[in-house]
């Protein structure tokens, strides 16, 4: 990517964000009357045009609406979201999403919804995180008596093809803010070419995708993991898409039995959580947020692309600086901090971040542990305001990590 085109697609959106602003303030400026005879929208749709660059799919263009309602009376009754994206890339990759939090009337329920079709392309660095994460590949693989594999020392690109179906209900507890729920989770890798194997070769290059399906016993072409899950959520926060106060615990083990379509009988647990610090009472935009999560393989065998991996959340925002799938392992570790504060003095449109995340990941063939080896990345980022009664905020982020990871991310809503 060229100098000159990430800075062009900076200027644009600084120009966009000026125009954003003074947008906002002419909305501050309408009186009581006007705006109580303005007709208050049900629902706020902003389909945001895509020109961005990230490190899994280079230069991104399309459009990713965003849209946030409510389903029933403001004063008892949770923001509802959704996002979108119809994005094709210059790694010729097609990205259909549609993910969304929604709340019922009286936050009686909380359904949550992750629908994904990508034709796309990813690398691949093998298990866990640390030096020694490629050690089986980078050194070769005996795969006779003295007989070794050819090193390998880049990334390992893989082109597949993917469907996702999580639907996810969750029930309130009486008048709490605990929820309890049901779920079911279908995951599809289909025409996976793993494009560095080459077996025929003398000697052979045998790839951590390769070397891992044929370890656990699964195909090297297509696997699916299909499975329903036990949910415990607790979520007090004031904004499910821009939390001033509040926090935010969600545990999630999901069972994938053989009968219900998966390859192989496995369980894998999810357990996250977030919370906010206010550093001025009066200005509740000025904090400091933390979020971290686990994920792990608690029983039987995953596929290699299903596996516990990093920037693969149900929105796709942690592990800002690397590329999708960068940590990859049969447990995971994310924690991220993000000190957020505004930039203008009265008004709450223009605002800033800076942020700080690690990560690390095991591999149980290759000896690692959880913790072994930590892995970081680093950024800062604007944020335009662009709906203040929904909170909606425009993002655009450039983060920095290890091994030259770096990356230029442009959304809605924040990350955590």
């Amino acid at each position: 990517m060229k100098k000159v085109s990430v800075l062009f697609i900076v200027a644009s959106f600084l120009l966009g964000a000026i125009n954003l602003s003074a947008q906002a303030d002419e909305e501050e400026k309408k009186t009581p009357k006007e705006e109580k005879e303005k007709k208050e929208k049900k629902v706020s749709l902003i389909p945001l045009p895509v020109i961005a660059v990230n490190p899994t799919n280079g230069l991104m263009y399309g459009v990713a609406p965003g849209a946030s309602w409510f389903m029933g009376d403001k004063s008892n009754t949770s923001i509802s979201s959704g996002l979108g994206t119809i994005i094709y890339t210059t790694n010729k990759q097609l990205i259909l999403t549609a993910k969304t939090n929604v709340f019922l009337s009286g936050d009686k329920w909380n359904i949550l919804s992750d629908w994904r079709y990508f034709m796309t392309s990813q690398p691949t660095f093998g298990l866990g995180t640390g030096p020694n994460s490629n050690k089986v590949i980078h050194d070769g693989f005996e795969y006779d008596d003295n007989q070794f594999s050819k090193k390998i020392e880049t990334a390992q690109q893989m082109e597949f093809n993917f469907i996702r179906l999580h639907q996810t209900a969750l029930r309130k507890h009486q008048d709490t803010r605990l929820f309890y729920g049901l779920g079911y989770h279908y995951d599809y890798h289909f025409d996976i070419k793993d494009n560095l194997l080459d077996i025929e070769s003398d000697p052979p290059v045998l790839t951590s995708h390769y070397l891992y399906q044929e370890h656990q016993g699964f195909s090297q072409t297509e696997y699916t993991t299909s499975g329903v899950s036990f949910n415990l959520l607790f979520d007090s926060r004031d904004n499910a898409i821009n939390p001033y106060s509040g926090r935010y615990a969600f545990v999630n083990l999901r069972v994938n039995p053989e009968f219900l379509g998966s390859d192989q009988s496995s369980s894998i647990l999810w357990a996250e959580y977030r919370d906010y610090i206010h550093f001025d009472q009066e200005r509740p935009r000025h904090l400091l947020g933390f979020w971290t999560y686990g994920w792990f393989v608690t029983s039987g065998k995953v596929p290699y692309l299903d596996l516990p991996a990093v920037g693969w959340d149900q929105f796709g925002n942690s592990g800002r600086a690397y590329t999708q799938g960068r940590f990859r392992g049969e447990d995971i570790w994310y924690g991220e901090t993000e000190y957020r504060f505004p930039l203008q003095k009265n008004k709450e449109t223009l605002g800033g971040v800076v942020f700080v995340n690690g990560t690390t990941a095991s591999s149980r063939t290759n000896d690692i542990n959880l913790f072994d080896y930590l892995d970081v990345g680093y950024g800062a980022g604007l944020r335009v305001m662009i709906n203040k009664k929904s909170r909606t905020n425009l993002t655009l982020d450039y983060a920095w990590g290890n091994h030259g990871a770096k990356g230029f991310y442009l959304g809605l809503n924040e990350k955590f």
